[in-house]
């Protein structure tokens, strides 16, 4: 099978991608490409400036974020089909938020964002399209955040006396 042929099957297995237009799931296809990733390695750094929007296909992403006294903190495990990077589509915020590291082998596609953003701008009823999902995808995220805040004031880290 060749990349293009593996890439547009990729894209048709994402659930969202079935009630997109065959011209708008066409511009998606010209922005993206696909990526391995082991067990361990970084997919970006929290404060990164950006470059894709990704979505897993297969494995296991975790979403951390550095927390002063806690390290290292995951807030999210994104599985296939999920939506991981979703910043770098953000018309203002154009750096990560967050960071992401494979926790499966994993396979993701990843979109331009810049590319990305020019097509929203340029066609706005793909625009509204994507950010629509990426709204829903923020919503989510907020709320799984929420619950660890939530839950990290619910249990302070003690701090040692010097």
């Amino acid at each position: 099978m060749t990349s293009q042929q593996e890439l547009i099957k990729a894209l048709q297995a994402i659930p969202w991608f079935h009630v997109m237009t065959a011209d708008h799931f066409n511009k998606m296809v010209s922005i993206a490409r696909i990526f391995k990733f082991e067990p361990g390695q970084v997919i970006f750094h929290e404060g990164d400036k950006e470059d894709y929007l990704y979505v897993v296909l297969e494995g296991r992403v975790a979403i951390e974020i550095s927390v002063p006294g806690r390290g290292r903190m995951r807030i999210l495990t994104a599985d296939p089909m999920d939506e991981v990077g979703w910043s770098s589509v953000t018309p203002v915020v154009r750096q990560r938020t967050a960071g992401a590291r494979a926790v499966l082998p994993s396979r993701l596609v990843a979109f331009d964002a810049d590319e990305l953003r020019k097509f929203c701008d340029e066609d706005h009823d793909f625009g509204y399209f994507v950010m629509r999902r990426l709204a829903n995808v923020v919503a989510g995220r907020l709320m799984t955040t929420r619950l660890q805040l939530l839950d990290m004031f619910a249990n302070p880290v003690e701090q040692k006396e010097d």
